[in-house]
């Protein structure tokens, strides 16, 4: 079974629009199921246009739409691979900074403990004990 010149037609400008990226009915991926609503055919319809539907899967892989639809792909995937580098080395800062505090607030209740020794101490000069070989040369 085929179909109609004028769905053939129909069907053959609905796939020139979808593979330049300029579809008129759809939001322009290229798959069969926009070619038939981009086309204004039933799915059944576009079924029995087997000429159509081998050239639209010999076209779909070499189009500018599908080209632009790769490229996007890659871009997103090197990007989500910045975001996750990004994310990780977030985490590890992260960590470095905790660590710091950690260490700055340990740092900062020894320093208090020292100050409140050296206050609590009497400022009188206590003189040391000669050792022996002082003593000695005296």
């Amino acid at each position: 079974m085929t179909v109609s010149p004028k769905t053939e037609r129909a069907l053959r400008d609905a796939m020139e629009r979808l593979l330049a990226g300029a579809p008129e009915r759809t939001d322009g991926k290229l798959t069969k199921n926009n070619l038939c609503r981009e086309a204004q055919v039933s799915r059944a319809t576009m079924n029995r246009a087997a000429d159509v539907l081998a050239e639209w899967d010999s076209r779909v892989g070499t189009s500018p739409a599908d080209l632009r639809e790769q490229e996007r792909d890659a871009e997103l995937t090197e990007l989500r691979s910045k975001l996750r580098k990004s994310r990780d080395q977030y985490r590890q800062l992260q960590d470095q900074v905790d660590a710091a505090a950690t260490v700055i607030m340990t740092l900062l209740s020894e320093n208090a403990a020292l100050r409140e020794h050296a206050d609590s101490r009497s400022a009188a000069v206590v003189p040391l004990p000669l050792g022996r070989a002082q003593a000695t040369q005296e």
